[in-house]
């Protein structure tokens, strides 16, 4: 139903326990603990209370980098339990913000030794952008075994405090510096000229919205691409298709949510959203959308080119845990990044993506596509 897929399991239905999320606990295999001697790759900061927060480490011996998963070929079920076993310590920043600051600058994982004020606690919440965290624990106290690693662009661009966030992340994102160590930065309070701890979920979003405006403003100056073509790709059962037409910027994204699906219930959702060159609201879609929106407009830069792009989302019940927006994104690059298939007409590429999503229920929600087949381009008049 609409609303399982607008609640993502915040209790909305007022059931004891979201039966969807059930299947998580499930995989729960960890037996509470008081202390933790190990690596901390990452940080996280809660968004409750804001902008008065608490943060803490991500605690694991495991990567907690998407990017990697993808290339260990872990699947949903390794995945699911790795997060499941995975601490989130959390605390007062003005205790632990020095702390999180240098696991965030640090390209390799820092040692830690945390103590909790009591055995940490199966806590786990979904809101569809962060990946999930098996256990949380007050952090009584928490000491750093070594210093951070700091790339040298992160280095220059962290150092630098007359520069705004924005740009910060552009450099950075200029750099080679990929949005997930981006995105812990800015969490971290490591960017902008007034710096200061942003919730992580937010950050994430901030992140992929501010690096592909970045990137927009670059594509305009390209010319259109030469034809039009059609991307697919898939990741854990979220299927990617992406149409990209000659002409200038111009996005939209439609999602499904497949009966039976994580958040689709007994019955099918479509959501869609759209924009120009700039984006007004934030998306129904939420953070896939700009997740989504990157991963085009990083092959559009790569390929030098500006396009038109439709681009549909279909999400089976094979996605049986929400693991964050890095799905979307990592399915998007997946498929900007395999060979596509070449049409000669808006129709056809339409009937392509028809054949590869299996549904044609989407095409109705499209407001680009009718558009496209009535809008007459200037060299037509030549």
């Amino acid at each position: 139903m609409m609303r399982c897929a607008e609640c993502k399991g915040k209790g909305m239905c007022g059931l004891p326990r979201c039966p969807i999320i059930s299947r998580f606990h499930a995989q729960v295999a960890v037996k509470p603990q008081s202390s933790y001697q190990g690596s901390s790759p990452s940080v996280f900061i809660g968004s409750y209370g804001y902008p008065d927060v608490r943060g803490g480490p991500l605690l694991t011996s495991d990567t907690d980098n998407p990017p990697d998963w993808i290339r260990n070929n872990l699947g949903m079920e390794e995945i699911v339990n790795l997060r499941a076993r995975t601490i989130r310590g959390s605390a007062g920043l003005h205790a632990v913000g020095g702390s999180l600051q240098e696991i965030a600058l640090s390209v390799k994982p820092l040692d830690v030794d945390v103590y909790f004020e009591k055995p940490v606690a199966f806590s786990l919440n979904f809101d569809g952008t962060v990946a999930p965290v098996g256990f949380t624990g007050a952090v009584k106290k928490m000491d750093l075994l070594g210093s951070a690693t700091v790339g040298r662009v992160v280095d220059r661009v962290t150092s630098d405090t007359d520069i705004g966030a924005t740009d910060a992340a552009l450099a950075l994102s200029t750099g080679g510096v990929d949005v997930y160590q981006i995105s812990k930065l800015m969490t971290a309070g490591l960017l902008g000229k007034r710096r200061t701890f942003v919730p992580t979920r937010w950050a994430i979003t901030a992140v992929d919205d501010t690096v592909s405006t970045g990137l927009k403003k670059e594509i305009a100056r390209f010319p259109p691409v030469d034809g039009i073509s059609v991307f697919s790709g898939e990741l854990f059962g979220n299927r990617i298709v992406c149409i990209l037409l000659p002409g200038d910027w111009r996005y939209e994204m439609i999602e499904i949510w497949q009966e039976q699906s994580l958040w689709g219930g007994p019955g099918e959702v479509i959501v869609q959203d759209r924009e120009g060159m700039k984006k007004s609201g934030y998306s129904p879609i939420s953070g896939a959308y700009y997740s989504a929106r990157l991963a085009v407009l990083e092959h559009l830069m790569f390929i030098r080119r500006c396009a038109r792009v439709i681009l549909v989302r279909s999400t089976s019940g094979e996605y049986w845990a929400p693991l964050g927006t890095w799905v979307v994104r990592e399915a998007a690059r997946k498929a900007m990044a395999a060979p596509p298939v070449r049409c000669e007409s808006l129709e056809e590429a339409v009937r392509h993506a028809v054949a590869i999503t299996g549904s044609d229920r989407w095409v109705p929600h499209s407001t680009l596509i009718p558009e496209l087949k009535t809008q007459r381009t200037l060299g037509q008049f030549w």
